[in-house]
């Protein structure tokens, strides 16, 4: 019960991570790492900074040391020079006095040495921990100055890429609105082109140029039978025929100019 628990448990932080890797912003996922790459350097800048200070401060004490051990070192010889001038001029109580100066100067300077060697024991290895740590700084500031400069480059191309996406969505936008409410110039012309082979078809299939031609013949035909009804009528009568010819269509028409020409 409790393993089918734990299995769902997990499936559903893994598909929550994808969802928000799916869903996160690019941007500020760059930014978080930046922020990152800057909180690690500072951390690392910070202990370094501890260890650096570490050494100096070894340094520093060794330097005190150093010049304490001479000043004893010089207290001392100038305190037996005095002892044993004293002691030369019979002052015995000035002599011991002097000579005590010196035994404690003496004292002193053993401490000193032991101070000064211990001292030095730890500065070999602060020294190096010191250098060790300002090669990291170095390192890891070239390796977040790297970083700046891909997050400029990346950010960069997240810009080219925000603005092709979109100049694809208004391109889409653009179809999808010649398309449903603006008819394209491929519709409008395939719209004239069936007008055209509409408006043709049906002259075909009309004979358009054909009827003119038939009205015509009808016409003609029409003519020429009421013009022998006519000459049968005037036959039956006794009439001259030749009289009442009417004359071709052709001799009608060219008869006035004739007559103008005479």
């Amino acid at each position: 019960m409790w393993k089918s628990i734990r299995r769902w448990w997990h499936y559903l932080g893994t598909k929550l991570g994808m969802t928000l890797e799916e869903n996160a912003d690019p941007k500020v996922q760059l930014e978080q790492a930046i922020a990152d790459a800057r909180e690690q350097h500072r951390l690392l800048t910070e202990q370094a900074a501890m260890v650096i200070a570490n050494q100096k401060q070894i340094q520093l004490r060794l330097d005190r040391a150093l010049d304490a051990y001479q000043a004893a070192n010089a207290s001392a010889r100038q305190a037996l020079t005095l002892a044993d001038r004293e002691a030369r001029a019979e002052r015995a109580e000035k002599a011991a006095s002097f000579t005590q100066a010196a035994e404690g100067y003496a004292g002193r300077i053993v401490a000193l040495e032991h101070e000064i060697e211990d001292l030095k024991a730890a500065m070999l290895p602060a020294t190096d921990a010191s250098a060790r740590a300002r090669e990291a700084v170095k390192q890891n500031s070239l390796i977040l100055q790297k970083k700046l400069a891909e997050r400029e480059a990346l950010l960069s191309k997240l810009d080219q890429a925000r603005m092709q996406e979109q100049m694809n969505s208004a391109m889409t936008q653009l179809h999808q609105t010649v398309g449903e409410d603006v008819p394209t110039l491929d519709e409008v012309r395939a719209k004239i082109d069936k007008r055209l082979a509409m408006a043709q078809a049906t002259t075909e299939v009309t004979g358009a140029g054909v009827s003119s031609h038939m009205l015509a013949v009808e016409q003609a035909q029409q003519e020429a039978e009421t013009d022998a009804r006519l000459a049968a009528l005037r036959s039956e009568m006794g009439l001259d025929l030749a009289m009442h010819a009417v004359p071709p269509a052709s001799a009608a028409a060219s008869a006035p100019n004739e007559g103008a020409g005479t």
